[in-house]
């Protein structure tokens, strides 16, 4: 068998790995993208059911300025799709009821997810001491800037939305980046706030929530379909090695197993993934990846006629608190996001369940967790007879859990890989697990790799 030379190997076709073999493409590079899935995108992927148009992983994207400067250069943002304006409407249930998220001044004074006491508390955020908080959590960060009942109100249900996970185990320097650097930086998080509105150099992404007109799945179709070499699908990397100057890689599949030789190589799996393939290589740097802890998630797709609900079908959805010991982490409702999403009189519950405070739940069957779904659709909105839901896609290891060391690990890693020219880590953990933040990783991944191998074009 003989060994076929490109110019870099992407491993993963996730909207990281696709986003860095676009980025190599158009630097020059001939690129390979090898996944084990059927299909390009990772977890985002799309179906339609029973009418229903149903997300099995992200559903909603923030547009921040790499994203959109990615999409802009390749004319891809005509397919985004913004949320509608009532998105802005976003609920907790908390002691039994629906209650809005406070998004403004006025509301937060008026809101009843905070007392009066913890509303005053906030108020002395500007006058609080400097502190360390590289290491902190996120509880630890927010209670000591602006309280312990903000952060277990509000921010802890909101982490629940993002991360599924808890706000006692989040590292606030990963999770909140720009929170703890407007802390060292000018003191306090009021401070930081107002500076930035005169920065004049301040990234500007789009405003609102976004998704895209067919949904994640045909995106992520698309973005592949910009590459000169569609991805090798049902492949995984056997065998990765310096070999000179260059990487060895030993791919398989069930058409048969290839050995490429490439320039550069950005590792775009899971990071228990890239540990795997990476230790052969460097065992102090796979066992760093595989310290990345992830949350599981059970997605369940809910579809319902219009008006069978106690509580309105309006605006974001909402979310709940760990408190309420449900197994139900929360709802969005795609159908008032977004047109086309549900048939007409029918409404589009994305459902999920699971996180850090019910990591079982992947491992029910569905007759269980529809009865679990149930119980709790019935509590939180007021469903009589929830129906079954349109399918459980399960993902045992959904969302990476950056925790308070998080900051230092990934700067850890991204020394080490100075002593490895032109391989780099692109994924949700590296910076981010929005869809958003994980394309700009794989986009950095690609320039940090042209930088540490530039592409030189043959003249011949």
């Amino acid at each position: 068998m003989g060994t076929a030379q490109v110019e870099a190997v992407v491993v993963g076709a996730g909207i990281a790995g696709l986003a860095a073999a676009l980025e190599l493409q158009s630097a020059g590079c001939d690129v390979l993208v090898a996944d084990p899935s059927d299909r390009p995108g990772g977890v985002m992927r799309t179906d339609h059911r029973k009418g229903f148009v149903v997300e099995s992983g992200p559903s909603t994207a923030l547009v921040r300025a790499p994203m959109l400067d990615f999409l802009s250069r390749r004319g891809l943002h005509d397919g985004l799709l913004r949320a509608s304006p009532a998105s802005r409407r976003r609920f907790l249930y908390r002691g039994g009821r629906m209650i809005r998220v406070p998004d403004s001044v006025w509301r937060i004074a008026r809101t009843p997810l905070l007392s009066r006491r913890a509303k005053l508390r906030a108020l002395t955020e500007p006058f609080r001491r400097r502190g360390r908080s590289d290491g902190e959590t996120v509880a630890e960060f927010v209670g000591r800037r602006l309280g312990k009942e903000v952060s277990s109100a509000l921010v802890g249900p909101f982490l629940t939305g993002v991360y599924a996970g808890d706000e006692e185990q989040l590292g606030a320097a990963a999770v909140f980046p720009r929170w703890v650097d407007r802390e060292q930086r000018f003191g306090s998080l009021a401070a930081g706030g107002f500076a930035g509105l005169f920065r004049r150099d301040r990234e500007r992404g789009l405003r609102g929530s976004y998704a895209t007109e067919q949904g994640f799945g045909p995106f992520a179709r698309r973005l592949a379909e910009g590459l000169t070499e569609p991805p090798a699908l049902g492949t995984r990397v056997a065998w990765i090695a310096r070999d000179g100057a260059r990487w060895h890689v030993d791919l398989t599949s069930p058409s048969g197993d290839l050995s490429l030789s490439a320039a550069r190589v950005v590792m775009a799996a899971p990071a228990y993934a890239a540990a795997d393939v990476l230790r052969g290589l460097d065992g102090d740097l796979a066992a760093a990846l595989e310290g990345i802890a992830y949350a599981p998630i059970v997605v369940a797709p809910v579809g319902i006629e219009a008006g069978r609900t106690r509580e309105p079908i309006e605006g974001f959805g909402f979310l709940v608190p760990r408190e309420e010991s449900l197994g139900l982490l929360g709802c969005l409702f795609m159908s008032q996001l977004f047109p086309g999403r549900a048939p007409a009189g029918h409404e589009l519950l994305h459902c999920m369940l699971g996180g850090v405070r019910w990591p079982e739940a992947v491992h029910l069957p569905d007759a269980a967790l529809q009865a679990r779904l149930a119980e709790d659709l019935s509590r939180t909105l007021g469903i009589a007879d929830p129906p079954a839901a349109l399918g459980f896609v399960r993902w045992p290891r959904a969302v990476p859990q950056p925790g308070r060391d998080h900051r230092a690990r990934i700067r850890w890693l991204s020394e080490r890989l100075d002593d490895t020219p032109g391989l780099a880590l692109a994924g949700s953990y590296v910076a981010g697990v929005s869809v958003s933040d994980s394309l700009a990783s794989g986009v950095a991944a690609a320039a940090r790799a042209l930088a540490a191998v530039p592409f030189v074009r043959s003249t011949i």
